[in-house]
This record gives structure tokens, C-alpha cells and sequence, in this order.
């Protein structure tokens, strides 16, 4: 199998055809709940189907937890599987939120896992941890640059205990989060339209940003998580990333999924966020 055009230019052309969003499948117990589901494989599964179904053929990215899957065993796994490939065959982009990171041949494994055309979870991008060292990740970059998906690096997270080991000061003076992204850019270097290795960095980090002394422009996507139900809104983003706006790929997830189970709602509700977003960054 050749590799595929690289994620960078395929994300970018997703973005500018579908709108700049990515939509979450996060089948926590609550919201299976909501949706008058059972904390079971048969729930989940319904889940998993009802939103691939709903978003695969009209929002840029569809990112799957993975641990929302894993909790109920080989099972999970095996839905997971069928969501990746059927949101995949619908033409959505598949970022698998996993989180990895590990050093020497078990980061190698975690790459194969989820980045290896030939592995059954094979996704257009994953989710990793630098915090062994952005180094480790080598195995996950150099895989992605063989075959063209995409890595997204945890840089400044929306969650309010990361500041503790994201905004630390290096020896030089750099936070740790600047330094993250000061690698992804050299990462980037060159790419056109835009490099395939991302940055997570929060929506809801209006003044982290500048607290950490970061540049987000890095050439390639910035993944935004804390749209909707963590407060941030589409009018933030130009307020957060400034320039880079426009490389910006915000993260919904319960603000689509409460609309759920229902199909119209939830296209509805993404089509509404992206919408949102299209006019926040200028794009609309």
C-alpha cells in the first residue's frame, strides 16, 4: 500500500471542504445514559454507530477516545475497530485519542498500533505524550512521516493541573510547553499547506498562552479542546492563537453528543459549531 498524501495537506483540505471542527466519540457512562443506553457492548456499540453515522460524512475529524473503548475489554476494542474504518470509509479524518507515549520499542508498538496502515487501528492521526521527553516520540514521528498520518503532541492542555509541568522553566529560560512546540515546528519545516505534527493547545488558555511565553504558530493544526461544555466559545480562538487561527482545529464533544441520539440533531449541533468557527476565524 503507497502512503497516503500527507495528513497535514489532507487535514487542511478537509478543513477548508467540511469547516474547521472535530467532533469527539467519548462514550463515557453518563452519556450513554442520556442517549437511554446501557453501560454495556450493546450500548456502546449503538453509540458508536449512531455517531459515526450522524458526522462521518460532513465534519472534518472524528476523534475516538480510546479509553471509552478499552474499558470494556477485547469487545470495545473490536467496536472501536468498526468505527475507525467506517468513519474512515465515509470520509472523515480519524484523529484516535489515545494519549501514548513511552520510550524505545514500546513507543514503537504504540505507533504500529495506530499509525501502521497494516494494524487493525490504523488512524489517520494520534494523540501522544511528550513528558518522557519529546525524543521518545520519535518512533511516532518518523512512522507518520513514512505514511502519512499525523501526530498531535500535548503542549498546553485545558485542564487546570498541566500548568504545573507545562508552564515549568527550563534552565534556558523556555517553558516546557514552548519547548514542545518549538519542536514541532522545526518538525513542520517547510511543509505546505501545512506540516502533519500537531500541538494540543486549550481554547479555554486566553492568557496561558502569553504565561508560557508561546508562540503557537508551528506550521501544522492545533487541536483546541475546551469548546462548549468547558466554557471556551468559537469567538475565543482569534483571542488565543492570534495568527494561527486559521490552523486551528477546535474539539467538541458533549456539546455535539448531548444532541444525540437523535441523527438530525447532532448534525444540527456540527454544522452549527462549525459554522461558529468558519465565522470566528474568517473563514466563512
Amino acid at each position: 500500500m503507497p502512503p497516503l498524501e500527507p495528513f497535514g495537506a489532507r487535514l487542511r483540505r478537509a478543513m477548508d471542504e467540511r469547516g474547521p471542527l472535530c467532533v469527539g466519540i467519548d462514550p463515557h457512562a453518563a452519556l450513554l445514559s442520556a442517549w437511554g443506553l446501557g453501560d454495556d457492548i450493546a450500548g456502546l456499540e449503538r453509540f458508536a454507530r449512531t455517531t459515526v453515522e450522524a458526522l462521518a460524512d460532513r465534519v472534518a475529524v472524528l476523534k475516538p477516545q480510546s479509553a471509552f473503548f478499552e474499558r470494556f475489554g477485547s469487545r470495545g476494542v473490536a467496536v472501536l475497530e468498526r468505527a475507525v474504518a467506517d468513519a474512515r470509509a465515509a470520509g472523515a479524518l480519524v484523529l484516535m485519542d489515545a494519549k501514548r507515549g513511552d520510550i524505545g520499542s514500546t513507543m514503537a508498538a504504540y505507533a504500529e498500533t495506530y499509525l501502521d496502515p497494516a494494524a487493525p487501528l490504523f488512524s489517520d492521526a494520534v494523540t501522544v505524550s511528550p513528558y518522557l521527553g519529546y525524543g521518545a516520540l520519535r518512533p511516532a514521528l518518523d512512522l507518520a512521516r513514512a505514511s502519512g498520518t499525523g501526530v498531535f503532541v500535548l503542549a498546553l492542555t485545558s485542564n487546570p493541573e498541566g500548568a504545573e509541568v507545562q508552564h515549568a522553566l527550563r534552565a534556558d529560560g523556555r517553558s516546557v510547553a514552548a519547548t514542545m512546540l518549538d519542536h514541532l515546528r522545526a518538525e513542520n519545516a517547510d511543509a505546505a499547506p501545512m506540516g502533519s505534527f500537531g500541538a494540543v493547545v486549550g481554547a479555554t488558555l486566553a492568557g496561558g498562552l502569553t504565561a508560557a511565553g508561546v508562540d503557537p504558530a508551528i506550521g501544522g493544526p492545533l487541536l483546541a479542546p475546551g469548546i462548549g461544555a468547558q466554557g471556551a466559545t468559537a469567538a475565543d480562538l482569534p483571542k488565543v492563537f492570534g495568527a494561527a487561527v486559521r490552523d486551528v482545529v477546535p474539539n467538541v464533544s458533549r456539546g455535539v453528543l448531548r444532541h444525540g441520539p437523535d441523527v438530525s440533531a447532532l448534525r444540527e449541533s456540527a454544522a452549527r459549531f462549525a459554522d461558529e468557527v468558519r465565522e470566528a476565524v474568517g473563514t466563512g
